[in-house]
């Protein structure tokens, strides 16, 4: 309910478009994601309205019902780590998902053969390293103790990398919420 400049899914959503859609035109591929962890549903209600074809995917039965019956998007609830039977999507996004798992490689490698040819991986995490450098500096929501992993620029690169991607595009920014974020966009290495 935030107007547009105050939202951070606002922005999200307008980068996930400004990158995506110039990347994925000349290929076959239709603008089909799966949102790994939606929670409430807010980002893939704002994709779908930005007009693409979107699967929630939670562990919690009542989010996925809810992205199903209230957000109106196809829901899988489910563990990703065992999910069988996904099927392959043109974009995987990992919204503020990462740092909140044991093992956040195995997660994102997870992502990598649910991924049609030439797609395109969304990760966003916490900026561990910009959040220490603000006067609130440790007692600011990005070190929160549901937080078992900080991340920065090079650690965000060393996941990527380890998890059988590239970085095709890397920044931090600050959003409107105040948070230090770190977003990715990332494209599967040759093996």
């Amino acid at each position: 309910a935030l107007p547009p400049n105050q939202s951070d899914n606002a922005f999200r959503v307008k980068r996930v478009n400004m990158y995506s859609r110039p990347h994925l035109k000349d290929t076959p591929l239709a603008l089909d994601v799966l949102d790994v962890g939606s929670g409430l549903g807010v980002f893939p209600h704002a994709m779908k309205q930005a007009g693409w074809n979107v699967t929630a995917l939670d562990p919690d039965s009542r989010q996925a019902q809810h992205a199903r019956n209230v957000v109106g998007v196809s829901a899988i609830h489910a563990d990703f780590m065992t999910a069988q039977n996904l099927p392959k999507f043109s974009l995987v996004t990992f919204n503020k998902v990462l740092e909140h798992v044991r093992e956040p490689i195995s997660m994102l490698a997870r992502a990598r053969p649910i991924l049609k040819p030439g797609g395109i991986c969304y990760v966003e995490l916490p900026d561990g390293e910009a959040a220490i450098e603000d006067p609130e500096g440790a007692a600011r929501e990005e070190f929160t103790i549901d937080h078992p992993h900080v991340f920065s620029a090079a650690s965000m690169a060393l996941l990527a990398q380890r998890s059988g991607f590239r970085v095709d595009f890397m920044e931090r920014i600050r959003e409107p919420s105040t948070k230090y974020t770190l977003y990715t966009f990332l494209t599967a290495a040759p093996k």
